[in-house]
């Protein structure tokens, strides 16, 4: 039997994996005859020699491939001996990170004979009801302006939400102190629903814009349009949906122009007193650090203008008037 899981979504694919590998442990507990193999280290020679192996107790052998498409030797070989290990009663799990040409060989090879899973990056109400079901299994709830703003932050990242859910519900789950023993332990009681709100996730979660999207924003607001372009360009290459890209650039406009309004000053002394700054304008300490130097840039009639820009470029996209990507260029020319 052959298995195929793939997709940009590698937090869901990853899940998979782990409950297929737990379910066959359940069952083969001896786990003897469940097998890795990496091919960045590994070679098909190796796989080939040990799917030949005999499994003990005459077990169903669980073979994981990773790496396999990045691996030439591997896919021309594989191929050429495909009808055995189609043939076979073991299972061989193919699991793939990476983005993969459709035409593929090996893509296509198992798309027809393989069970497969795509995973899509999940977006809109899929996206909020995944992250709500998330919290449920702490026993916890969140508002709805507290979901939005949490997938303001993060954008569609699944490893990322995930963490930041732990840190929430930690945050929020009422404490109780453990008597028992020498240490007195905080104990988290996670049956007691709570709620997180729009407070805790600005005060605690630490917004997406860093490394790239960051570096893509600086190149906008330093009129680098040529840069822009190719850093929005490499961001939809790697699977980001425009409509990610946008919410991320019409939510660092939107804090330069909060900032900005307050203090039209470059020299308003206000502007060095992060701390200050970020209480008064209830934006997150590292959203204004990185926001100070970026709104000298501009005037605020020039923010408010872009603002503007990017409200009717996403009504545009979402009534369906232009493509996205053409108004993701068409947005940064014009910026």
């Amino acid at each position: 039997m052959l298995i195929f899981l793939y997709g940009p979504d590698t937090y869901r694919s990853h899940q998979k994996l782990n409950e297929i590998i737990a379910n066959y442990k359940k069952i083969h507990k001896s786990g003897l005859n469940l097998k890795y193999f990496d091919f960045k280290k590994d070679s098909y020679q190796e796989f080939k020699d040990e799917f030949q192996t005999i499994s003990m107790f005459q077990e169903k052998k669980l073979v994981v491939l990773e790496n396999t498409f990045s691996d030439a030797e591997f896919k021309r070989k594989f191929l050429e001996s495909s009808k055995k290990f189609i043939d076979s009663k073991d299972i061989i799990l193919f699991y793939t990170t990476d983005q993969i040409l459709k035409k593929d060989p090996l893509f296509v090879f198992l798309k027809k004979q393989a069970k497969f899973q795509e995973f899509e990056l999940l977006a809109g109400q899929k996206l909020k009801n995944w992250v709500k079901k998330e919290f449920e299994k702490y026993q916890c709830q969140i508002s709805d302006r507290a979901l939005g703003k949490l997938i303001e932050f993060t954008g569609n990242d699944l490893w990322q939400i995930t963490n930041e859910i732990k840190k929430l519900v930690s945050y929020r789950a009422p404490r109780q102190r453990s008597e028992g023993g020498k240490e007195n332990k905080v104990l988290f009681d996670y049956k007691k629903k709570q709620k997180i709100g729009e407070e805790d996730v600005e005060l605690l979660v630490r917004p997406k814009i860093e490394a790239d999207i960051f570096e893509t924003i600086n190149a906008i607001s330093s009129r680098n349009k040529k840069q822009a372009i190719i850093l929005i360009h490499k961001h939809l290459e790697k699977g980001d949906s425009p409509l990610y890209l946008l919410s991320m650039i019409n939510f660092q406009f939107r804090n330069l122009l909060v900032i900005k309004s307050r203090y039209q000053s470059a020299n308003d002394t206000r502007m060095t007193q992060i701390s200050g700054l970020s209480r008064e304008l209830k934006l997150h300490p590292y959203v204004v650090k990185k926001s100070i130097p970026l709104v000298k840039n501009f005037s605020l009639e020039e923010l408010k203008k872009i603002y503007r820009k990017i409200f009717q470029v996403d009504l545009n996209i979402k009534t369906g008037k232009i493509d996205p990507q053409t108004a993701l260029d068409l947005l940064i020319t014009e910026i």
